[in-house]
């Protein structure tokens, strides 16, 4: 099993059991004491978990905590590959979208490369460097500018002021988490306040989000569940959810995670050639 397989193996059983043993994880995964602690010790300076004697356990995460780009990239690379992948159908060419940032927008962004004369909207700089370093030449790609957060997003009022002035077909939108009460959130208040500006300038919305984001509050609201025309997500959400989500949404796919390849697995070397994050490039 390869490092990144048993991280995944081993933040799904502390999300689920909300801990997990050393002991455990060795007899389960077959590896040594050693290698399970190096990953307990990994996985802990990525902020993804707690490691504690013997084991480890969640995060205390507040409402504000936010992981970096590439601490989120580990996680449900397979969900995020089959999300991408259905997400991606609904692109036609000749259409304009926006897509935020996030790292299952940038699985989606990857999959764009080929779509003549399409026009794409971001406010995130990994997705605007793979659209403009891979894409066509009949392509248009946006970066927006703005102020850059861990997630290496674009934010706050250069970024909002550059999404008023736009109007697109389809807004492909990753988010923080997704839950009844609060709808989908954020835990970065001015991403929310640019995410918002996004849904406005868009005819339709789709959310691309896996299963691990249900319940899961950040401090600031994007949307209701029902502001979405639909909801893309993977096969572990349990039955519960999706009856909920059911009543909410327009449209609600589930995708099964694994049944395409893994295209969330590459991390981007963000290119110095879209200059400072401040600055919006035009293609």
């Amino acid at each position: 099993m390869l490092a990144r397989q048993r991280h995944a193996y081993i933040l799904d059983r502390v999300r689920s059991d909300g801990g997990v043993r050393v002991a455990d994880l060795v007899r389960e995964l077959g590896v040594s004491d050693m290698t399970i602690r190096r990953d307990l010790e990994l996985l802990h300076e990525q902020g993804l978990l707690e490691k504690v004697h013997g084991g480890a356990t969640t995060v205390e995460q507040s409402a504000l905590f936010e992981p970096g780009f590439s601490a989120k990239s580990e996680l449900q690379r397979d969900a995020k590959g089959a999300i991408a992948e259905a997400a991606a159908r609904l692109v036609h060419p000749g259409h304009a979208i926006a897509l935020s940032a996030g790292t299952t927008t940038y699985a989606v962004a990857r999959l764009l490369l080929d779509i003549p004369q399409l026009t794409v909207v971001t406010n995130s700089v990994p997705v605007a460097d793979v659209l403009y370093h891979g894409g066509r030449a009949d392509q248009t790609v946006i970066l927006t500018g703005g102020v850059r957060t861990p997630s290496d997003a674009l934010v706050g009022p250069f970024a909002v002021a550059a999404l008023r002035t736009v109007n697109v077909d389809l807004v492909i939108m990753g988010v923080h988490g997704m839950d009844p009460h609060a709808g989908f959130t954020t835990p970065n208040m001015l991403e929310a306040e640019t995410d918002r500006a996004m849904v406005e300038a868009g005819r339709r919305l789709i959310v691309v989000a896996d299963h691990t984001k249900w319940g899961v509050i950040g401090i600031s609201s994007i949307a209701r569940l029902g502001q979405a025309d639909m909801l893309v997500t993977d096969d572990g959400i349990d039955a519960e959810a999706r009856a909920l989500l059911a009543t909410q949404l327009r449209d609600l796919v589930v995708v099964a995670a694994g049944a395409y390849p893994t295209i969330a697995a590459e991390q981007p070397e963000v290119s110095t050639q879209l200059g400072r994050p401040e600055l919006g490039i035009v293609r």
